[in-house]
């Protein structure tokens, strides 16, 4: 990058963020065995290639049937944090993600609270998608109970996680493929369909809505929407396990680790907006109900893809995607809990959470502790919610509050590193990129935020005020520490 992005300013930040005990091959330290696809394969298990489908019914009927239209918004919009992200993980090449940026550029007190607040999303996400595995395999086998599916699903995935981050990204990666292999069968079959019997509404209906253009109506789904991306900020916090392009065998370091990290974060983006666009867009003109009728019926809208997919192609393919998606929902919390395992880890690493989570295993070489402490967590979270009734509800309400806080703290870390931290005099360019850009993401989070349930609101409002208490205990515990000593912990230094 050019002014202070990859020189002096960002090998700086480098060194002081690896800090001892940072990453590469010292001791305790996380393995660089990462490649691209792998980086690749755990942003959309988290993210799901079909994450749609359970709010494609929302979204069609909020945006007066314009869906297609919302998920390019969303796209656009969440664009500016992966843009963020891509900028910070070249200068904080550190495990710990938002944690680690906003310590290195605003302070290690806003570090500690968006590490705090990722924390919220990266432990309750796999929860909810655990919930989704139990609920849809309880379907297929009413006898056992969906809390009891879930609780198995934490099981299976925990112990690949604790396996190894290689072993788990090539077990993902089928599961992965296989997704994209039921969407691939659900678009040839739309298209069949399509150009057999013709579509159920105009062909532009997706993007431009049922009677006109509703642009406050495509804005309010596009708040929801950009929910279906909560996720593809995980692939950050394997920055310390990335390897470079130059790394010639599997574990080897290479140079290139950020800059790989960042790639990905913005190709998984891309990727996912493609495959939200192109699958909403066949669903909406097969769809049997209007987008007013669905609307007068809220009941029916979270089974909407199914059932247009159940009326239109049959119950075969139907019975296929509830089965993927169940399948593809216990290995989105793998990914989650992987990367909930490395924020823990990084927090640790700093003294910010229990040293014991700083330990990383030396056979698998993955941060053994602190992945058992996430998925305790996760798994209490998400039995919990299994055994009632309106569990799915209450819990699906909060998880994106702590995500999206974490984002407009990201988006400030930009600004504060580029322009104050790290001085930058790049001009016009480094203006757009580091405060333009930013700013835009930053409106975005603070547009959805507003959105937010009321509940979503308590809930991490009371978090929030939690991590403020225990920030002050923290602060009162070392009385000692010098101005300079923390300008040295704000740059990432453990």
């Amino acid at each position: 990058m050019p002014g202070t992005d990859g020189d002096g300013a960002g090998e700086a930040a480098g060194r002081a963020a690896r800090g001892p005990g940072g990453c590469g091959g010292a001791p305790g330290a996380l393995r660089r065995t990462l490649t691209f696809r792998d980086l690749i394969v755990y942003g959309l298990l988290f993210i799901a290639p079909m994450a749609p489908v359970g709010i494609f019914g929302t979204l069609q009927a909020v945006s007066h049937g314009a869906v297609t239209a919302v998920y390019a918004v969303a796209t656009a919009a969440m664009a500016c944090t992966a843009y963020s992200y891509a900028q910070m993980v070249r200068v904080v090449p550190r495990a710990g993600s938002v944690y680690a940026y906003a310590r290195a550029g605003l302070s290690e007190s806003a570090g500690f609270l968006a590490g705090w607040l990722a924390l919220l999303d990266y432990l309750l996400v796999p929860a909810v998608a655990y919930l989704f595995s139990g609920i849809a395999l309880h379907a297929l086998v009413p006898s056992v109970h969906p809390w009891v599916w879930t609780a198995l699903a934490v099981v299976v995935t925990t112990l690949l996680n604790l396996w190894g981050v290689r072993i788990a990204a090539r077990v993902g990666f089928a599961v992965l493929a296989m997704e994209i292999v039921v969407l691939g069968v659900f678009v040839v079959s739309a298209l069949v369909e399509l150009l057999a019997h013709g579509a159920r509404r105009g062909w532009a209906e997706p993007l431009t809505g049922a009677g006109g253009f509703a642009p406050g109506a495509v804005l309010s789904a596009a708040s929801v929407a950009v929910l279906s991306y909560l996720g593809f900020d995980a692939i950050a916090s394997f920055a310390e396990e990335a390897a470079g392009p130059s790394a010639g065998k599997e574990g080897g370091r290479g140079p290139g680790g950020p800059q790989r990290v960042a790639r990905a974060v913005l190709t998984c983006l891309v990727v996912a907006g493609v495959l939200f666009a192109v699958q909403t867009y066949l669903a909406a003109l097969l769809m049997p109900m209007s987008a007013a009728e669905l609307a007068a019926r809220p009941a029916e809208q979270g089974n909407a893809f199914y059932a247009t997919v159940d009326a239109a192609l049959g119950t075969a393919l139907h019975n296929l995607v509830a089965a993927s998606k169940a399948i593809g929902a216990a290995f989105a919390a793998l990914a989650g809990q992987a990367a909930a395992g490395r924020l823990l880890f990084a927090m640790a690493r700093d003294r910010r959470m229990p040293g014991a989570m700083a330990k990383v295993a030396v056979g698998s070489g993955v941060p053994l502790r602190a992945l058992l402490g996430a998925a305790l967590v996760t798994l209490v979270a998400a039995v919990g919610a299994a055994r009632r009734d309106d569990g799915l509800a209450e819990l699906s309400s909060i998880v994106s509050v702590g995500a999206l806080t974490a984002f407009g703290l990201l988006h400030a870390s930009v600004i504060g590193w580029f322009r104050f931290r790290a001085r930058e005099r790049a001009g016009a360019p480094g203006v757009l990129r580091h405060v333009v850009v930013p700013s835009l993401g930053l409106a975005v989070v603070v547009a959805v935020l507003a959105k937010a349930s009321a509940t979503a609101q308590v809930v991490g409002g009371c978090w929030l005020v939690v991590g403020l208490v225990v920030l002050a205990v923290q602060r009162r515990g070392r009385p000692g520490v010098s101005g300079a000593e923390r300008r040295g912990g704000e740059a990432g230094h453990g």
